[in-house]
């Protein structure tokens, strides 16, 4: 075995094999300048590889055929950067505006189910405060139950899908944007632990799904959240995936992007709504 005080500084031809074999299975684009994000994200999986250099270890992933190897080195590259109620107004848009106006239509008879697909759900808490929110607006408006509401969240990562499907938390995780009402309305606590309510977990269904791959397991959506997550993907990668789920919307459905991403020279599938100083795009 390897230690970590044996192993080789990644050199640039290691890099664009890396680099290359990620941009392949995950659709994530390294830049040169991210060299050093690289080796330190995978040096530690490299030597339990029992590999000495990063060109065995290239070799050795894509020799993989099971994918384990594979699936470690996307969890390892992935970021994980996630908070409860993140940038806040998308969720105020989802209460004020969508919610509210599905709402309405079922109980015209118009509409009998939203669909909203998050889709890098992380470790579940944007999915659950979308769930959250939705809870909230329907025990303040009668006539209307979560029935009629499905969440599918999906990650390309198994192992952060494997915590969002617990959904237990640990305090630091709790702290990071969840108010006390919220805590305390849909969360048990369990020793150091908060645990998401089981009628906030019905909402929610997890899969496994890598963006590169059909949507057709997601269905027709009314609503898709894809926040924070295109910064990571190469412009023509980034154009694929917003064709895509324009063509999979539901007639006038919405999309949420993240507050540091825009819609600008990728695509036109779409026109851009506000309330509250909070933006979102409607499928054209």
């Amino acid at each position: 075995m390897i230690t970590m005080e044996e192993y080789a500084t990644i050199d640039f031809a290691e890099f664009k094999l890396m680099r290359d074999y990620i941009e392949k299975y995950c659709g994530i684009t390294i830049r040169q300048e991210k060299i050093y994000l690289l080796e330190t994200r995978l040096t530690s999986l490299m030597v339990e590889s029992g590999c000495s250099n990063f060109r065995q270890f290239h070799t050795k992933a894509v020799s993989d055929t099971t994918g384990k190897l594979r699936d470690k080195i996307i969890d390892a590259m992935t970021t994980n950067e996630t908070l409860w109620f993140r940038d806040t107004s998308p969720f105020v848009i989802l209460d004020e505006v969508l919610v509210k106006r599905f709402c309405e239509q079922i109980k015209s008879g118009e509409k009998s189910k939203m669909v909203i697909w998050c889709a890098a759900s992380s470790t579940g808490q944007e999915p659950y405060s979308i769930a959250m929110t939705i809870y909230e607006h329907i025990r303040t408006h009668p006539g209307v139950s979560a029935d009629h509401f499905e969440i599918i969240a999906t990650d390309i990562s198994p192992t952060v899908l494997y915590i969002a499907m617990a959904g237990r938390y640990d305090g630091f995780a709790i702290s990071r944007g969840l108010g006390e009402t919220m805590l305390n309305r849909y969360f048990i606590q369990d020793g150091k632990v908060w645990i998401v309510k089981d009628e906030i977990k019905r909402m929610v269904q997890f899969k496994k799904l890598n963006l590169q791959d059909s949507f057709s397991p997601i269905g027709k959506p009314d609503i898709i959240f894809c926040r924070n997550v295109l910064i990571y993907f190469s412009d023509e990668f980034k154009k694929d995936i917003l064709r895509r789920m324009a063509a999979m919307l539901r007639p006038h459905g919405h999309l949420f992007l993240g507050a540091s991403e825009s819609l600008i020279n990728y695509s036109a599938e779409y026109e851009m709504l506000s309330h509250t100083r909070g933006l979102y795009y409607r499928v054209r």
